[in-house]
């Protein structure tokens, strides 16, 4: 990438095209400090609404996933098991209060900061993340973004079924439904940015123009420092009273 790729100068990648530039944030470790998932399952285990049959289970399934023995959608499955005949809305009216007093707090302000110079910016704002909208509505409602691009989970009659819907908002995923989104919106990726934290995201940060990788594991971090990727991060930061 150019050197005025990384001050945000789009016009070359832009170039001949009539789409418009859009700002996809990823959400767990990018624009949340923390990976909400985890939290999640915590409350529900301390408010008594999660057994600890299914709490083993999906720490299982991360555990297992993490080490590559189980796929996305298996993982999918298994976390998604202990919704099976709730209520929607039920999970819904929960979830607001849980991402109020336990999630919010942890979005950066950093890169809350990027939402903002992107909107001032004129740039299509959209959440592009494997998370369901059990939390991604309140970020994006919270930002005032109007898109969310996510994972979506089956619900019949106002009841979930358990399954998910695919191809899951993740790895290549996230490609499939940001070029459907960027089709229906007009939206030029060549021309656009992509914020995010993980390694598994590299599809996307390499189907649009502009990457940047934010806090990113070390696999991430590597591969932004090969290619000549912004990186934000703690050190990126300008210290209080010197900003010029």
């Amino acid at each position: 990438m150019s050197e005025s790729a990384r001050n945000g100068d789009t016009t070359k990648a832009a170039g001949g095209s009539t789409g418009a530039p859009a700002a996809f944030f990823d959400v767990d470790g990018t624009l949340l400090s923390v990976q909400s998932g985890l939290l999640y399952i915590q409350s529900l285990r301390r408010e008594g609404l999660m057994g600890f049959g299914d709490l083993m289970r999906i720490y299982w399934g991360y555990l297992t996933y993490k080490l590559g023995v189980m796929n996305i959608a298996r993982l999918a499955e298994v976390t998604s098991r202990w919704l099976v005949g709730r209520s929607e809305q039920a999970v819904l009216d929960h979830a607001a209060g849980w991402y109020r007093d336990e999630v919010r707090s942890h979005l950066r302000p950093d890169i809350v900061a990027k939402v903002e110079e992107h909107r001032a910016a004129g740039d299509i704002l959209a959440l592009l993340t494997s998370g369901t909208r059990y939390l991604t509505d309140f970020v994006r409602d919270d930002l005032e973004i109007t898109h969310a691009l996510q994972t979506q989970v089956e619900v019949v009659d106002g009841i979930f079924t358990g399954r998910g819907v695919e191809p899951f908002c993740y790895g290549r995923g996230k490609v499939f439904w940001a070029e459907r989104f960027a089709q229906e919106q007009g939206v030029d990726l060549d021309a656009s940015y992509f914020y995010t934290d993980s390694i598994v995201d590299l599809p996307m940060m390499e189907r649009v123009g502009f990457p940047v990788a934010v806090y990113p594991d070390p696999r991430l971090r590597a591969e932004a420092k090969r290619r000549g990727w912004p990186i934000i991060d703690a050190s990126s930061r300008v210290p209080d009273g010197n900003a010029a």
